[in-house]
């Protein structure tokens, strides 16, 4: 009875825990954390949303069971706004279903298309849920190292030339959490036409689609003709509405798959509270300035990031869409890591950022930094870690102290 679980035994310890207790014990003493790590919209949802989720709150039926593929008006909504957005035609009874967010969607299709000993292909750094989902699911998984440097088709060639059995699925996300690199429609043009030759699903984030930064928006692998044959593509309302904590996204593409993760659902949920859902269309099909307004936040915050760090001595690339900053250790960190530098970040600076290494090992040497806090707290942080920088050497140091002791 000691033995541990089958599928826990395949989850390493949680990376960010030791993180996110610190600030827990820090913030308990009195301390005053900017914290920068989890990507946790800070903005408040449209006005008309809420409204609609209050006004349909006193509708007696409404607390009832919902369905777990989503209310027709939802799926309708959802795909009206692919055939606005990326001209893509979807059909709400066959194409789209509605997931408690995109996390969900994503590790309840792992499970349904998923049996042990599948080779699923997954970016390395990445999301946890890309890679951990197909994990429980009892996968085999074959890393693609992505980001500067990687040519990510000759990655792809090798990974699928070299797995036994051939893999069932890649898994792709653009814009990047957490490189926030961006792909333009070329890309997904390519990934089709190999994956079609070679019989390999495609499971697509696109989470970030609305938060981009320059006047080219991110597209859609289902602009791609016939990459509904093989494609799915997963999108959430978290990011776009500043809806996080509403669990409200989709599915959507190839049928077999919406199929199979319609039905994995009917057995595991009722789906989100009606009243979430009425609202989520709300969003959908009513005015869209939201997504430019939300745009023009994240972007000044990135910009005062950006040169506040380059003030402190922290030279990092300006991200070009998402909410995030994927940033290179500063000079000499990568001798003891990025979880070691965000400790002392935390310690001295106040500052919380996510590790990189809590992306996979291709993400060591990286810090993710989510611009989820006002540009005076932005401000503020940068000149707390100007002053950290000033003592790097001394803190590298300790840190080194603290491996040698482990």
């Amino acid at each position: 009875m000691d033995e541990e679980f089958y599928r826990i035994k395949r989850l390493p310890p949680y990376v960010f825990a030791e993180v996110n207790a610190m600030k827990a014990k820090a913030r308990a003493a009195g301390e005053d954390i900017i914290d920068f790590g989890m990507g946790n919209p800070d903005l408040t949802p449209p006005q008309h949303v809420m409204d609609k989720l209050v006004e349909t709150l006193s509708a007696p039926k409404v607390h009832r069971y919902s369905a777990s593929k989503g209310i027709k008006g939802l799926r309708k909504a959802l795909a009206g706004y692919y055939k606005r957005r990326f001209s893509v035609e979807l059909d709400p009874d066959t194409e789209v279903v509605a997931t408690l967010g995109s996390k969900e969607g994503l590790a309840n299709l792992a499970q349904a298309i998923t049996a042990p000993g599948d080779v699923i292909l997954v970016p390395n750094p990445s999301y946890p849920i890309h890679h951990f989902g197909f994990i429980i699911a009892g996968a085999t998984l074959r890393y693609l190292p992505t980001g500067k440097g990687q040519n990510f088709m000759d990655n792809l060639r090798q990974a699928v030339r070299y797995s036994v059995p051939k893999p069932l699925a890649l898994v792709i996300n653009y814009p990047s959490n957490p490189t926030a690199e961006v792909v333009g429609i070329e890309f997904y043009e390519e990934i089709v036409k190999y994956c079609k030759e070679e019989g390999i699903y495609i499971l697509s984030d696109l989470a970030y689609s609305e938060i981009y930064f320059d006047d080219n928006p991110p597209p859609s692998i289902l602009e791609v003709e016939g990459a509904k044959d093989i494609a799915v593509e997963f999108t959430s309302l978290s990011k776009t509405y500043s809806m996080a904590g509403w669990r409200m996204g989709f599915a959507v593409g190839n049928k077999k798959l919406i199929a199979a993760l319609t039905r994995m659902k009917s057995y595991v949920d009722y789906g989100a509270f009606t009243p979430i859902q009425v609202a989520a269309a709300a969003a959908l099909n009513g005015p869209q300035d939201y997504p430019e307004y939300a745009r023009k936040i994240y972007k000044a915050r990135r910009d005062i990031l950006v040169k506040g760090l380059h003030d402190a001595g922290w030279i990092i690339p300006e991200p070009k869409a998402t909410m995030f900053a994927w940033c290179p250790l500063p000079e000499g960190w990568n001798e003891v890591g990025s979880m070691e530098f965000t400790k002392q970040l935390l310690k001295y600076a106040s500052v919380a950022v996510a590790p990189g290494v809590g992306f996979g090992e291709h993400g060591e040497g990286f810090v993710r930094i989510a611009v989820v806090e006002n540009e005076q707290r932005i401000k503020q942080a940068a000149r707390n870690i100007k002053k950290f920088m000033k003592n790097s050497e001394k803190y590298l140091e300790e840190s080194k102290e603290n491996l040698k002791n482990k």
